[in-house]
């Protein structure tokens, strides 16, 4: 086992990840497959990640593995499991690539970007949010570089991205997030104003040439504009 392994499982045990959490895992991995996911590295992850410790209120802890979100402070969610697993694999992460990604949240969508093997930036405008997951992902042994501030504008200074990935509900599809895609890149993001919003795969095919498929109905919490205050 690595040190780097290892450190993590110490990490994990001490805060209280159980056997008992572990076999839970394994049955939301084996009900996201039965719901269409088949990118078996997405599905390890979601079994490796310990997902109760990504939600603040303990008394929601026991019901971490149902394939549900649940409220995580600053009027926002952790995402349903299968919405985190179904945006990740649309993505189809190759090891090391730049994924930027929109709205940290609770760290637990970041986790699983790690865990497949991409070099993660992620941006938070909610201030408790990001001091909180900023903490956290590294008690758990997850490494990624965290930005507080405007998820419109993404991280110009960083790009361009292999990939891109919006984890709340955008309006519209901000233009400063396309054009920090790599050509060839890929931004995943769901678009409406309503409840409901419609997924979105859009690949930047060249310099200002990007083709669009809609890829159905989610919810998400809504992307909001102005950098968060305390």
């Amino acid at each position: 086992m690595s040190l780097f392994v290892t450190l993590f499982v110490i990490e994990r045990n001490k805060m209280t990840d159980t056997y008992r959490h572990k076999g839970l895992r394994k049955q939301l991995a084996q009900l996201l497959a039965e719901k269409g996911i088949t990118n078996a590295q997405v599905l390890l992850a979601i079994e490796n990640i310990p997902r109760h410790l990504f939600i603040p209120d303990n008394a929601l802890h026991k019901f971490a593995y149902e394939d549900k979100p649940f409220p995580i402070g600053s009027k926002q969610t952790i995402s349903q499991p299968y919405t985190v697993a179904f945006q990740t694999e649309t993505l189809e992460i190759k090891k090391r690539e730049k994924v930027l990604e929109i709205g940290t949240g609770s760290g637990y969508q970041t986790a699983v970007l790690l865990e497949v093997g991409a070099k993660v930036f992620s941006i938070e405008r909610q201030k408790a949010l990001f001091d909180r997951t900023k903490k956290l992902l590294p008690e758990l042994g997850y490494n990624a570089q965290l930005f507080y501030g405007d998820g419109y504008k993404g991280l110009p200074a960083f790009a361009p991205f292999d990939k891109i990935i919006v984890t709340a509900g955008a309006p519209f599809i901000p233009e400063d997030l396309l054009y920090q895609l790599k050509i060839g890149g890929m931004l995943v993001i769901p678009v409406g104003e309503g409840d409901d919003q419609i997924m979105k795969k859009i690949v930047r095919v060249a310099e200002n040439n990007f083709e669009t498929e809609d890829l159905g109905v989610f919810r998400f919490v809504p992307l909001l504009k102005e950098k968060g205050q305390d």
